[in-house]
């Protein structure tokens, strides 16, 4: 498909200057990134393709004779209907797998201890993912109100397996959670085949970033997805065991009990064993081993189910399924030490360090802390949602017929406080922050702008505003860490539920605070769960269908795909498997065709870039420009993340194309920022070396007054894509003037 000619076809003078453009999370189309109306498409496919301008029509080329290339991968993170559904139900999945990556910048073994913790509440997090299912199917419908006729009048969807034995409803039901299992299972290992055809090339001694960006997990996470699979039937099997165990155990359900205990107690134990997860040859006995795990844990649950249904010793009586409330605490309780244990061995790796970042090496128990929380306030919502539906109109102060454990409730109590703390404090920074940012804004607009005529005083004053908002985003590391603190309080809360102690009456108890009050504040949280998860949904279609809403979603769910799932396989794939080296292949085919390449990357899109040049081999580094606008190198991806990309892989990728590099950037751009030096036109640099010439300011917008051939003023950009400026077209010019007098061979 390409419309390059070989290398022995093309002579000396007619090589090119390619310039390769990679969009960031705006999902344009190739029209779009490359501005011109006509193209078609010259390498790749449908989810990660390569476009040029179509020949023959006029103005074809970009600045400086430059031939246009544009790189579309805004369909690699998933479609527009797995990439909703996947942020409401696998969003706990991928917040977890991010936390892993933001650990503190060390070595050793910090490293091995916080991958383990990680691992652990992952698995922990699948754990929760079948009990809350588990919960509605077992517990709710088959235990509860299947047993009630009040709660099966009426409802002939149901009603049918109402009246027959206990053991039999339990099994048939049993089909729930586990079909919820085989579809996160078989969702993994279908996205995970999009991926195959492009492996990844290790790369001794390389930095973080580049050390990462093998991209070929596909063993890792294949082991991985084994193990979580053979937990999650292990979780089901222990919570039908205990309920049939309520009423006196036999030697069958105990031998039953300690197979499945001995197969999530090995799955606990392989997550933590990183020399065998994360080989990465295929084959071998430790893939045999971990896929017998799988086969032993699916061929047990196949046997449970068959003993729950057939065993006819009585069954105990009682408001729950016998010992779920237990294993729902446990779970909890378990989450709560993780996160303790990952704060204590965060926090003493990052004694003693001095940095202006509070939450830069705090990254991974903080965002742990987020998953557990958001994964407990779903589990809950979900259980007490089919709860009030199936309960119809009875009284909810106290325990309907079909409430799930207390253990929820709690959970509920305990994100709604999370969620009032971290707006209150996201109030009280927005009001503290706001006198500073606004005069920072005010000076760097009066240096912009010196000689603005009065009129010009309204369009001055948005200006003021888009820059201090675009600095609030130093500010939203406060909400994350109340947040989080708050999350981890409420997790280790809720084991409360197994004192049978209700939040209202506790909480009265202890602070004044009337039981009604506390109630209230348990129904407007669960309502805000529901409008958190409703939101997530209508937020995901509607992101698809206005673009600036689009760049602040997209720019969050692009932050946590890009990250191979090394903690959770469950989670979404991550896109950088396919797109590295996807730009990898091409950049090495254009320059072995003997052309030269500036790479120009916007957002994500100069991530992506980033860690592609860390993969290119030296020879072809040689023949390769870097221009990056809008990036988040800096501002998001070394504060985040500073274990992977810090200043010395930031080095590290200027050097290898030999400081061929510039990086535009702008006041009002809440996202993107300078990568060494914040300095202004005229002003020297901040850090020495080549390093002070790769950054240059934009002033947005670049004058206040309406230009005489247009009506309104120029239009303050921001963080969008700005090809179309003439600064873009200089710094183009610029960088492929530096590669013809860099490579003679070239025009």
């Amino acid at each position: 498909m390409s419309d390059v000619p070989a290398p022995s076809e093309r002579p000396a003078a007619s090589r090119e200057v390619v310039e390769l453009r990679v969009h960031g999370v705006s999902g344009a189309n190739a029209a779009l990134v490359l501005d011109r109306p006509h193209t078609r498409q010259v390498a790749g496919d449908r989810s990660g393709g390569f476009y040029r301008p179509r020949p023959g029509y006029p103005d074809s080329r970009g600045a400086g004779g430059v031939v246009l290339e544009a790189y579309r991968w805004s369909d690699l993170p998933s479609g527009t209907a797995v990439r909703t559904l996947s942020l409401l139900f696998l969003l706990p999945f991928m917040l977890c797998n991010v936390a892993i990556w933001m650990r503190p910048a060390s070595q050793g073994r910090t490293v091995l201890v916080v991958k383990g913790l990680c691992r652990t509440l992952a698995l922990a997090l699948t754990a929760l993912y079948v009990l809350s299912i588990a919960g509605v199917a077992l517990d709710i419908v088959a235990w509860k109100c299947m047993a009630l006729p009040s709660c099966l009048a009426g409802r002939t969807w149901m009603s049918w397996l109402g009246g027959r034995p206990t053991g039999l409803r339990l099994a048939v039901l049993a089909l729930v959670p586990a079909g919820a299992v085989g579809l996160v299972w078989w969702l993994g290992a279908r996205r995970r085949r999009a991926f195959e055809a492009f492996p990844g090339t290790a790369i001794a001694d390389a930095p973080q970033l580049s050390a990462l960006a093998q991209w070929d997990s596909a063993p890792p996470v294949g082991r991985l997805r084994a193990i979580h699979v053979a937990a999650a039937f292990a979780t089901l099997d222990l919570s039908l065991l205990a309920a049939r165990a309520g009423g006196g155990a036999s030697a069958g359900t105990v031998a039953l009990a300690v197979a499945a205990g001995a197969v999530l107690v090995v799955c606990v134990a392989l997550v933590c064993a990183h020399p065998l997860v994360d080989r990465r040859e295929r084959g071998g006995g430790v893939d045999r081993a971990i896929r017998a795990l799988r086969a032993v844990a699916c061929g047990l649950t196949g046997l449970v189910v068959v003993v729950v249904a057939a065993d006819p010793a009585p069954w105990p009586s009682g408001d729950g399924l016998p010992g779920y409330a237990v294993m729902v605490a446990a779970l909890f309780a378990a989450q709560t030490v993780l996160l303790v244990a990952l704060w204590a061995v965060v926090l003493r790796q990052r004694h003693g360090m001095h940095d202006d970042a509070p939450l830069r090496g705090l990254g991974a128990p903080v965002l742990a802390a987020v998953a557990a929380g958001v994964a407990v306030a779903f589990s809950a919502e979900l259980v007490y949602r089919v709860a009030d539906f199936l309960d119809r109109d009875a009284p909810t102060v106290h325990r309907a017929p079909t409430s799930p454990p207390l253990a929820y409730k709690w959970a509920i109590f305990g994100f709604f406080l999370a969620v009032l703390a971290a707006l209150l404090v996201a109030a009280v920074v927005t009001v503290v922050s706001r006198p500073g940012r606004r005069r920072a804004a005010a000076a760097t607009v009066a240096r912009d702008f010196p000689n603005a005529p009065p009129e010009a005083a309204p369009r001055l004053r948005q200006v003021e505003k888009a820059i201090a908002r675009a600095r609030f985003t130093e500010r939203l590391e406060p909400l994350a860490l109340v947040y989080a603190w708050l999350a981890g309080l409420g997790l280790a809360t809720s084991t409360l539920g197994l004192l049978e102690w209700y939040p209202g009456y506790v909480i009265e108890r202890w602070t004044g605070i009337p039981e009604a009050m506390v109630n209230f504040g348990i129904a407007l949280g669960s309502y805000v769960i529901a409008a958190i998860f409703l939101g997530l949904l209508v937020g995901g279609l509607f992101a698809y269908r206005t673009a600036e809403f689009r760049r602040y979603v997209g720019v969050l769910w692009d932050l946590g795909t890009f990250w191979p799932r090394v903690a959770h396989p469950f989670a979404p794939p991550c896109y950088a498997e396919r797109a590295v080296p996807e730009l990898t292949r091409r950049i090495t085919y254009l320059t072995s065709c003997g052309d030269t390449v500036l790479l120009t990357g916007h957002s994500h899109g100069s991530v992506l870039l980033a860690a592609t040049v860390l993969q290119l081999p030296p020879d072809v580094a040689d023949r390769v420009a870097l221009l990056t606008y809008g990036s988040p190198l800096r501002r998001l991806y070394a504060r985040l993340f500073p274990a992977y990309v810090d200043d010395r892989v930031l080095h590290e990728v200027g050097e290898r194309v030999g400081w061929r590099w510039l990086n535009l950037w702008r006041d009002t751009d809440p996202i993107g920022s300078w990568v060494f030096s914040p300095h202004r036109p005229g002003e020297p640099p901040t850090v020495a070396g080549p390093a002070g010439s790769v950054d240059r300011r934009m002033r947005d917008p670049w004058d206040v007054v309406v230009p005489p051939s247009d009506t309104v003023p120029p239009p303050i950009v921001g963080h969008w894509p700005g090809e179309s400026d003439p600064r873009f077209s200089e710094a183009v010019r610029e960088l492929a003037e530096r590669l013809r007098r860099t490579v003679p061979g070239d025009r």
